[in-house]
């Protein structure tokens, strides 16, 4: 399983505000400069991120984003469902599939893929974004 550039993207926008929450909204730009990703890119990203809830918006002179709720609520795996969807390792793990494949009813290896697919979500869905700022702590301290 490969998480692509816009989830990649996308934690690292969340982790961005919850870093910055602070300061009240951030305008796209600051988030672009400091993470050195398009702000066109980022845009997309945020659209989406903001369609599930994750994010508010506001306009005008100190508009920008900010979290929907706090750090400690936001899950690596509820960011990460939001680009990409299932995590699951094949379509046949995915939840919720059945009838995907005509041999699923006697694949044993599925058995490997639901395994893999539950370790991940398990991973992902226990590491929030105030995890993330502990650790970005910890490791720009050691610098």
């Amino acid at each position: 399983m490969k998480i692509s550039t816009k989830g990649r993207y996308a934690l690292r926008l969340m982790l961005d505000l919850a870093t910055n929450d602070k300061y009240g909204y951030t305008p796209v730009k600051e988030i672009s400069l400091r993470q050195d990703i398009s702000d066109k890119y980022l845009e997309q990203i945020i659209s989406r991120l903001s369609k599930a809830g994750l994010v508010i918006s506001a306009r005008g002179a100190q508009g920008g984003y900010k979290l929907a709720k706090a750090p400690e609520a936001c899950t690596v795996g509820e960011i990460l469902r939001v680009l990409e969807g299932d995590l699951a390792p094949v379509a046949c793990a995915a939840a919720g599939q059945t009838g995907c494949c005509p041999r699923a009813d006697d694949c044993v290896t599925t058995e490997v893929w639901r395994r893999i697919g539950e370790a991940v979500n398990s991973v992902v869905d226990n590491i929030t974004l105030a995890d993330l700022v502990k650790w970005q702590e910890e490791k720009c301290c050691c610098k």
